[in-house]
């Protein structure tokens, strides 16, 4: 997923905060969302400059759906005591586990990492063109990155009074 996972983070974090945070709190709930749903990409930066793009970045800590399960359940423990930071630890959890399963569709998730090495996605990309982020945006599951985006900005425009 390219540019699908800013905007899902969006819809995902706007679609719930009604029903879980005031008013005048969801603008920081959204923000702390979308934060999440980028967040286990922050790896391309080691990808890049440390790594030297020697291994897959999907094989980072950053994208062991297990790392993104342990902040849900410990959010999930933590609520009752401290409320209003474990709703913040939740969207920002679920939003990290919903990269996982965007990267699945077409991308190599390691699922049971580290304890199996094997990478899961959904279909495959075929490597047709060139440079490489072609074969992507000119495969059919770039028009459900194109969805999604389209999505959040109905649900912005839609919220933000512009009509």
């Amino acid at each position: 997923m390219i540019i699908g996972h800013l905007p899902a983070g969006y819809v995902f974090s706007k679609l719930i905060a009604n029903k879980l945070v005031s008013r005048k709190s969801q603008r920081l709930f959204v923000f702390v969302g979308v934060i999440g749903a980028i967040a286990p990409d922050f790896d391309m930066f080691y990808f890049h400059l440390i790594d030297n793009r020697q291994h897959h970045h999907h094989t980072y800590w950053s994208h062991y759906p297990i790392l993104w399960l342990g902040l849900l359940l410990f959010c999930s423990v933590w609520l009752p005591s401290k409320k209003s930071a474990a709703l913040l630890g939740l969207i920002f959890s679920v939003n990290g586990l919903i990269h996982m399963f965007l990267d699945s569709i077409v991308g190599d998730i390691w699922w049971f990492a580290p304890f199996v090495d094997k990478p899961f996605a959904l279909f495959t990309v075929p490597a047709l063109y060139s440079p490489w982020w072609l074969n992507f945006i000119l495969h059919w599951s770039f028009a459900l990155e194109l969805f999604i985006l389209m999505w959040a900005v109905f649900i912005w425009h839609r919220n933000s009074g512009l009509r």
